[in-house]
């Protein structure tokens, strides 16, 4: 394929490539049969929605896409145990991981649990001290003290722990992928369990207890009574679905959207509290729970107290809301001080190991475990490559990957952990996680490189930038902003639509914050749009923006509304430039 506008090498060293030519002739044959603008038909066709498709995936309902629960193994199982345990008022633990999706999972059940009578006990491990899922000292300690156990978001692969549970009955839900064997418990609910269809794969462990919960209110229903509001409980759906990076298509459109909906309504305490120490002041996008309110609920579990989230997103009072917000806005900030060097180490060691492989890695000593999931996203994003960030303290490693797009990493690590060069490893397609001792570390990379390879990882251009077409200064209005988020939500396995504008003049460069870069363009015939690049002047784009000189440029990225003292405008969120000339 040409490159796209002829560029070969950008401002950031990446090619450009556009739309096939048979792309581009059907959404030009899109917009005109169905009169939609037709930046919007090629961002449909980029996605592979057809014309006769186009409506229902404009307007995704859960009516349409919410699956039946009981087509989840184990699932009735779950459902009756958990009323049994409502109807007798058992003794409940919950037990959940420490990041968004745990987090989120174990507040709908304690949300749940409480308009149904019951205060059930919140545990999250502490990170750094216990690690990741249920352990066996305090699977002990809650098993002594309660009648039901509910694993979210972990116990999947926790055979021990779980058996050392005595006494009491443990749930999982889950959505990690699965061993050849299950942990005895009551029920695995997981979509990712082997002997899954697999159609369920792209839930996160929130969408499986919210289908649990769909579930417990029809059997509430068929008994004559009323259950909770489900629908008020999708923001937390919403949140737990980007944050984890589950793919945004099928029944997760509609989750998410609907969650955004809800969440607009700022009737949560503890997400209004969020949002409020975030300067979020519009209503929340995908965008805004990916990058803003996500990073803040994560960083209890990533360096401080584990279970700062879980409480933030359950609790019903306005004030302990306020207090575990600013918290972990605290948090957050410490962390994001912590992830810079950490990711500035590990980018450094993995160009000089070379990312030009399947797989890019770094470990080093004293790397926080908290932030090499982040890391590891960073060298992801740069490299276009699945990527793994690897602390190591005391003859111990303890790593984060991340995947993009067509890469199975999960199912690779959980290979290398079963061939005995991880002592434990394991997650989903697109994140995972891995503990190895440190004089392994090169082999099962090496391993785990050899492993992606054959997936595909690699083979296609490492730098290539994807674009979706062409857009004129003048043709990014308000309007077909607001057409194309028609299109979303908009985020893994479902980016946003990327367009260049060709031939531009800069009228106005400044650096604003923290090293971004802010811009105003036009194309010599009246219409200006400002446009941010995050991060742009500690690379090579914002230093040649902001000494253009006069020179024209081709810029690439992605359109956003920008609403300021209840003015709405168009911005561009700049991911790359090249020279015009």
């Amino acid at each position: 394929m040409p490159d796209f506008l002829n560029v070969s090498t950008s401002l950031t060293g990446r090619r450009w490539v556009g739309p096939a030519a048979e792309a581009d002739r059907l959404a030009q044959a899109m917009a005109q049969g169905c009169d939609l603008p037709l930046p919007l038909c090629h961002a449909l066709v980029g996605r592979g929605v057809a014309a006769g498709e186009m409506a229902s995936f404009l307007a995704p309902t859960l009516r349409d896409l919410l699956p039946d629960p009981l087509s989840l193994r184990d699932m009735e199982v779950a459902a009756e145990r958990v009323m049994r345990a409502v109807e007798r008022r058992e003794r409940i633990a919950i037990f959940a991981d420490y990041d968004v999706d745990g987090g989120s999972s174990a507040a709908l059940l304690l949300v749940w649990l409480r308009q149904m009578g019951l205060r059930a006990t919140l545990y999250i491990p502490d990170r750094i001290e216990e690690g990741y899922g249920p352990n066996t000292p305090a699977m002990e300690r809650l098993a002594r003290d309660h009648d039901l156990i509910l694993c979210v978001d972990c116990g999947t692969l926790s055979h021990e722990p779980i058996a050392a549970a005595k006494g009491a009955d443990v749930v999982v839900l889950d959505h990690h992928l699965g061993g050849e064997t299950l942990p005895n418990a009551v029920a695995v609910v997981n979509p990712n369990r082997q002997d899954e269809s697999g159609d369920l794969a792209h839930l996160c462990a929130a969408a499986v207890v919210f289908l649990l919960l769909v579930e417990m209110n029809r059997r509430l229903r068929e008994a004559g009574k009323r259950g909770p509001d489900l629908m008020s409980m999708l923001d937390l759906v919403a949140l737990a679905t980007v944050a984890d990076v589950a793919p945004l298509i099928g029944v997760n459109r509609a989750l998410v959207r609907t969650g955004l909906q809800v969440m607009a309504k700022r009737q949560r305490a503890g997400v209004v509290a969020l949002a409020d120490v975030a300067g979020l002041d519009v209503p929340p996008t995908a965008y805004h729970l990916g990058y803003l309110l996500g990073p803040r609920v994560n960083a209890g579990g990533r360096i401080g107290k584990s279970d700062l989230g879980a409480r933030l997103l359950a609790t019903d009072d306005p004030h302990e809301a306020a207090a575990l917000a600013e918290k972990l806005d605290h948090l957050n900030r410490e962390r994001r001080e912590i992830e810079a060097r950490v990711r500035d180490a590990a980018m450094e060691q993995a160009e000089a190991r070379g990312t030009e492989g399947p797989l890019a890695w770094a470990a080093g000593a004293g790397w926080h475990p908290g932030v090499v999931g982040i890391a590891a996203a960073r060298m992801k994003e740069a490299t276009n490559r699945p990527a793994v960030v690897i602390g190591v303290e005391d003859g111990i490693g303890k790593g984060s990957a991340r995947s993009v797009p067509g890469i199975d990493l999960g199912a690779a690590i959980h290979r290398v952990a079963a061939e005995g060069l991880l002592l434990r490893g394991g997650g989903h397609k697109m994140a995972a996680g891995l503990t190895v001792e440190e004089g392994k570390i090169e082999a099962a990379m090496t391993r785990l490189s050899e492993l992606l390879e054959k997936q595909g990882a690699g083979a296609g251009g490492p730098r290539d930038l994807r674009l979706d077409s062409v857009l004129m200064p003048g043709a990014a209005t308000v309007d077909l902003i607001e057409r194309i988020e028609t299109a979303g939500p908009f985020g893994a396995a479902a980016p946003a639509p990327r367009f260049a504008f060709p031939d531009v003049m800069l009228h106005d460069v400044r650096e604003v914050g923290q090293g971004h870069l802010k811009i105003s363009f036009g194309d010599g015939f009246g219409a200006r749009i400002d446009g941010i690049a995050f991060g742009a002047m500690d690379g090579p784009m914002g230093s040649a923006l902001a000494r253009h000189g006069g020179a024209r440029f081709h810029l690439a990225g992605k359109l956003d509304l920008n609403i300021w003292k209840g003015r709405r405008s168009v911005q561009l969120r700049l991911d790359d430039a090249a020279p015009a000339g």
